[in-house]
């Protein structure tokens, strides 16, 4: 990981990210937002979108791996961020755990599965150096610099 974050912060990453103005910028938000189109087509198909149960699991995982990224981006703290960032990533381990459970069922197949891992995995691996990336930076949210402005403690 500390590759990523040396990457991150030699290329320019505190420009970048100090710049993000919305979380539609957010490359692991774009992946993931591809990540649950391509979940909901391959769950709406077949025996798959008989599978109540599984179905809306790994629909409802997928669709937080986005959301938390959208929240914790809009709640303005670093700190808050990196927490959010977190339910993202495990969120995005539950999606690759429901993928075998829908290879096994035959719901998918390997080559679908082999393609969907790798997204998920993508996704996965951006959100955790996105989280390296805030522990390590000297950048902080809005929330977090008021804070400190006021001379509260954090």
């Amino acid at each position: 990981m500390s590759n990523i974050l040396d990457c991150m912060v030699n290329c320019g990453l505190d420009r970048i990210v100090s710049s993000l103005r919305h979380f539609e910028e957010i490359e692991a938000w774009q992946l993931a937002r591809i990540l649950t189109r391509r979940i909901y087509e391959c769950s709406g198909t077949g025996a798959f979108s008989k599978d109540f149960a599984l179905q809306g699991q790994m629909r409802r995982a997928s669709v937080s791996i986005m959301s938390n990224i959208a929240e914790g981006f809009e709640r303005g703290g670093s700190r808050e961020f990196g927490q959010f960032l977190s339910v993202a990533k495990g969120s995005a381990a539950e999606v690759q755990s429901h993928l075998y459970v829908a290879l096994d069922a035959g719901y998918i197949s390997a080559a679908e599965f082999d393609d969907l891992q790798r997204q998920a995995m993508s996704v996965k691996r951006l959100v955790a150096g996105f989280m390296n990336y805030l522990k390590e930076s000297p950048l902080r949210g809005q929330k977090l610099a008021r804070r400190s402005f006021k001379g509260d403690r954090h």
